[in-house]
């Protein structure tokens, strides 16, 4: 190991480029070391996971967030569409395929793409919350070497999770959802994303003779629940994979494809983990919400009404977040390290 782990200064971490007199990496090395330089002298490290600059995760995060969104959405569209159709109306739609013909039938392809704006507006502070607010979780729990635990990275991806819950997806995912089953009735009310956010909000101010932009938060609680289960699922089953494949390699690189495939392997467990919390969460969105009192009664009546249907659009979602989450991994990995070439950071 000691031919592996070479002496570098503090300066020398992620895009750190300075002259600052080296410290041997030896446990006399970094105690000698203030904690806040240890922790990212540490970061050069075992398991070759660096770590990474806050600014630097909000930054390529977002990159990573729009991208993805405009490549992924129409499977998006699909799983909503078939979360909406409830079987008491009966269901208009057979399933995937007749979901997308009755679709661009009519509305055309574009219509597979509504509420793409409210998606993406999000998308990009979303996946920019996510990161930074792992790695800023992360950090300080990760050990002399840089390597973060399996049940660390649980507790980190839940927290980042929880936040883009609050501060993001759930407003998002509301308008999202509201736009999409405007569009499925014989008079859709809603010209676009800016007419439809103002109708919604001053609709739910009228309701609740509040502030209408809390009518953005409905459902929060199931995305919270949704979201925190997502990351925390994504990112131990992530890490979980990165740290086998490193193995006792602390140099060893991960090729873009190998990031895909272990990205494309966390979105699928996190699909078949916490769909239920996804269908609930949709119709505590929808234009219907105003049906059930809180998450657990919207739980309780599609049990009573529609039969074990929790994971309805599992397929479309499958499809849809194995291929967002690959994505999204290896966009944020590229970009960190072009980051970590034209900016310095200590």
């Amino acid at each position: 190991m000691s031919s592996l782990i070479k002496p570098f200064s503090v300066c020398e971490g992620p895009g750190m480029g300075c002259s600052a007199p080296p410290h041997p990496l030896t446990a006399a090395g970094l105690d000698s070391l203030p904690g806040h330089q240890r922790s990212y002298s540490g970061a050069a490290a075992v398991g070759g996971r660096k770590i990474t600059h806050p600014g630097k995760a909000i930054f390529a995060g977002g990159i990573a967030g729009g991208i993805e969104i405009c490549i992924t959405f129409p499977t998006e569209y699909v799983k909503t569409q078939l979360q909406l159709d409830e079987r008491a109306n009966p269901p208009r739609y057979r399933g995937i395929g007749d979901c997308v013909k009755l679709t661009v039938q009519d509305h055309g392809l574009r219509g597979l793409y509504r509420g793409l704006s409210s998606l993406l507006y999000g998308s990009i502070p979303k996946s920019a919350v996510r990161f930074g607010t792992f790695e800023i979780l992360s950090n300080p729990m990760r050990d002399s070497t840089g390597r973060l635990d399996n049940k660390r990275s649980l507790l980190c991806g839940l927290g980042a999770g929880i936040a883009e819950a609050v501060l993001i997806v759930c407003p998002m995912e509301t308008l999202k959802v509201k736009l999409i089953h405007d569009q499925c009735s014989l008079r859709p009310r809603y010209r676009g994303f800016f007419h439809g956010v103002g109708e919604i909000i001053r609709e739910q101010g009228k309701k609740k003779k509040k502030t209408g932009v809390r009518g953005t938060y409905q459902g929060l609680t199931a995305t919270v629940l949704k979201q925190g289960s997502n990351q925390a699922i994504r990112f131990y089953v992530m890490n979980a994979l990165r740290n086998w494949y490193k193995g006792d390699d602390p140099r060893r690189e991960m090729h873009p494809i190998v990031t895909a495939m272990f990205g494309a392997t966390a979105g699928a467990a996190s699909v078949f983990g916490n769909t239920p919390l996804d269908v609930i969460k949709t119709r505590m969105q929808g234009l219907d919400a105003h049906r059930y009192k809180n998450t657990m009664d919207c739980a309780f009546q599609i049990l009573k009404q529609e039969g074990p249907q929790f994971y309805k659009g599992t397929v479309p979602r499958l499809g849809r977040v194995c291929l967002d989450v690959a994505i999204v991994f290896v966009i944020y990995e590229e970009v960190v390290k072009v980051l970590n070439n034209v900016w310095h950071t200590q």
